[in-house]
């Protein structure tokens, strides 16, 4: 866990400095990953990649200019290039500008599960929201807790991979991100998901973030997450479109695959295990009236459909790991984390100095 404070710019540079020698790993294994994935579709070395990554860079610039500058102060504290870092942080969309406008690459079993609880299924009367953050098995190496006092804006935590901007997380006031990776053709130059993800987290409320959401200019497809103690809002976005569901009609879960019909006309290679992971999540919240932080935990344990599960081991062989869990408790200000899988990780709570 670490913790900076001041501008956007000193809060970067004080956590690249932090994280210096994780940042580099990380950047050097996600590296590898990409070019042996590229070069298996017909791409020779990484030169687009990075292209396409400086071109989505310079799209934060004016979507969120103190991430911009919070960015390039991460790299200069971690002495790396900050459009090297940029990319590698942002793979998943940046390879998808190259892959994902034609080619049908074959199906990989990348991605993760959330759940949206409404207060009526609570033990306590109060929303819950969380996710497992499953990709590369040996991602789990670069999982950080950030730990941000802004000189202006709410304090914030997020789960993250070294070197990034937010993944998922908390604010002060409650609010909470998160996302499950989506793929559709289209992806294009844009807002890549962490930015947007680090500009909704610090908005002051649910209202604020979701507007965030679904008015970015994406660069990919993906599925975002936010709540609060009274609700969970979830927006399906691709370049072409926004769609957005609330558990004021219920539970929600969500997995790996499009909801809604204009989005799904573009999916492409799906993940062996979605539809298992989002079904059972589904039956799991249905059997209780009662969920609280510890039921939640146990829902992201589960192993009832072997290597298709919500939680996801290594041996498995399906190409991805859990590497990090959350369960976010906004009421209370509770925001729970766990490296690894829900039920081999040491779950920690991240602690907020002040409440807003």
């Amino acid at each position: 866990m670490f913790t900076v404070t001041g501008s956007p710019q000193d809060m970067g540079r004080e956590y690249g400095r932090l994280c210096r020698d994780k940042v580099h790993r990380f950047v050097e294994d996600r590296e590898s990953a990409v070019r042996i994935y590229l070069t298996e579709r017909g791409f020779d070395g990484l030169d687009d990649l990075f292209a396409a990554g400086a071109a989505c860079l310079e799209q934060v610039k004016s979507f969120h200019p103190a991430g911009y500058s919070e960015h390039f102060g991460i790299a200069e504290g971690a002495a790396i290039d900050p459009v090297r870092l940029f990319t590698t942080a942002n793979m998943t969309d940046v390879r998808d500008i190259l892959i994902l406008p034609e080619i049908s690459p074959p199906t990989e079993d990348e991605g993760c599960t959330a759940a949206l609880l409404p207060p009526e299924i609570t033990r306590d009367g109060n929303a819950l929201q969380g996710q497992t953050w499953d990709l590369n098995g040996p991602d789990v190496e670069h999982i950080i807790a950030l730990h941000r006092i802004p000189d202006n804006g709410p304090e914030t935590w997020t789960v993250t991979c070294a070197g990034c901007q937010t993944l998922m997380g908390m604010n002060a006031h409650g609010v909470t991100v998160g996302t499950t990776n989506l793929k559709t053709h289209g992806a294009k130059v844009g807002v890549p998901y962490l930015s947007v993800l680090h500009l909704a987290l610090q908005q002051g409320s649910l209202a604020e973030a979701s507007e965030v959401v679904g008015k970015a200019p994406v660069a990919g497809s993906h599925s975002y997450w936010m709540g609060d103690a009274e609700q969970g809002v979830e927006w399906e976005r691709t370049p072409q479109a926004a769609f957005d569901r609330t558990t004021k009609s219920g539970a929600l879960a969500r997995s790996n695959h499009c909801l809604f019909d204009e989005n799904i006309s573009l999916e492409t290679d799906l993940s062996e295990s979605t539809r298992e992971r989002c079904s059972r999540m589904k039956t799991l919240l249905g059997q209780a009236t009662d969920h609280s932080v510890d039921s939640l935990k146990q829902l992201f344990a589960d192993r009832s459909d072997g290597r298709l599960s919500i939680n996801r081991f290594a041996e498995d062989n399906s190409g991805a790991t859990t590497n990090a869990v959350v369960v976010c408790n906004p009421a209370d200000r509770e925001l729970w984390a766990c490296r690894g899988p829900a039920d081999q990780g040491i779950w920690e709570q991240l602690e907020f100095a002040q409440k807003a």
